[in-house]
């Protein structure tokens, strides 16, 4: 077999990018050159050409995210906030949507660093710890504490955690809304952010998502997928500080219940966030409300 110049590997990629296309994968010229990449081992654009071994490789990855195995999945490694994370079979693949999630809660305990205080940041639901290692890198002044019930999942936060937050994050594994974990912290928590799950029953249409994300990790019960949301939102009320701040990510159709969970579990102000195409994304929520923060029941632009 005769290495590839470099005009035989673009050629060969088009047309990876064309069976990805013809499979139903949408970003189909982006994940056949980061497969071209990851068989490579070095960014497409620098390379001159591949060896020998390289076509045969590529197409058994290309045959992979032909039969819709994910991207992450295949590679081993998905993005978080330009931070490189480590995915695994089993654990919730991120998504980007919730990079605006942990922005909420970033910009959160932010303010309370401009308060004078050293915050003390809960991640609820953590799964592969993206939220909870991304805090700890961006407010190094935070202590934070991530809680997840999945053994794989909570094992993978462990592992996220410690490369990119090394000291930073304490992983518990146990169950978010149980009130007795994390007991000892009760009244104490200055942010409290949570991506759990919420997906409606019956409402996954992706087939990565149903083949490949755990249920566990997707399906927050009942027909409308919020009695887990409803579950964090009351643990989140005996976890957090007077002054202290709810940030959880919902599906768009959840808004108007989360506002109103929030308001009967004890929250002084409940407003819902958008994500960036515009959709209801997160429910903000606040002990008591602070001065930059608008009145109860509203969006938040």
């Amino acid at each position: 077999m005769s290495a590839l110049d470099r005009y035989e590997l673009r050629r060969d990629v088009r047309a990876a990018a064309r069976r990805l296309a013809a499979a139903g994968v949408a970003s189909a010229d982006n994940d056949a050159r980061l497969l071209a990449e990851h068989a490579l081992g070095a960014p497409l654009l620098l390379a001159d050409g591949a060896d020998p071994d390289f076509s045969e490789h590529y197409e058994a990855l290309i045959a992979r995210r032909e039969r819709r195995e994910p991207l992450q999945h295949i590679t081993g490694v998905m993005w978080f906030r330009g931070r490189e994370l480590v995915s695994r079979p089993g654990v919730f693949i991120v998504r980007p949507e919730t990079e605006v999630v942990a922005g909420a809660a970033i910009e959160a305990a932010r303010q309370m660093i401009a308060d004078g205080a050293a915050p003390l940041v809960v991640d609820l639901c953590a799964g592969s710890g993206a939220i909870a290692a991304a805090l700890a890198c961006e407010v190094p002044e935070a202590h934070v504490v991530a809680v997840e019930v999945d053994e794989a999942a909570a094992a993978l936060a462990r592992e996220n955690c410690r490369r990119l937050a090394p000291g930073r994050v304490e992983v518990v594994r146990g169950d978010a809304t149980d009130a007795r974990v994390l007991n000892d912290l009760d009244g104490c928590v200055d942010v409290v952010v949570s991506n759990p799950p919420y997906v409606p029953a019956g409402a996954v249409e992706d087939v990565e998502t149903a083949r490949y994300d755990p249920d566990r990790a997707l399906f927050g019960g009942g027909e409308d997928g919020l009695a887990v949301p409803r579950a964090v939102v009351r643990r989140a009320a005996g976890l957090l500080r007077p002054g202290g701040v709810l940030v959880m990510e919902h599906d768009p159709r959840q808004s108007e219940e989360l506002r109103d969970a929030a308001l009967t579990a004890g929250f002084t102000m409940a407003e819902t966030g958008r994500d960036l195409a515009g959709r209801d994304r997160y429910l903000r929520g606040a002990r008591r409300p602070f001065s930059s923060i608008p009145g109860s029941g509203t969006r938040l632009s």
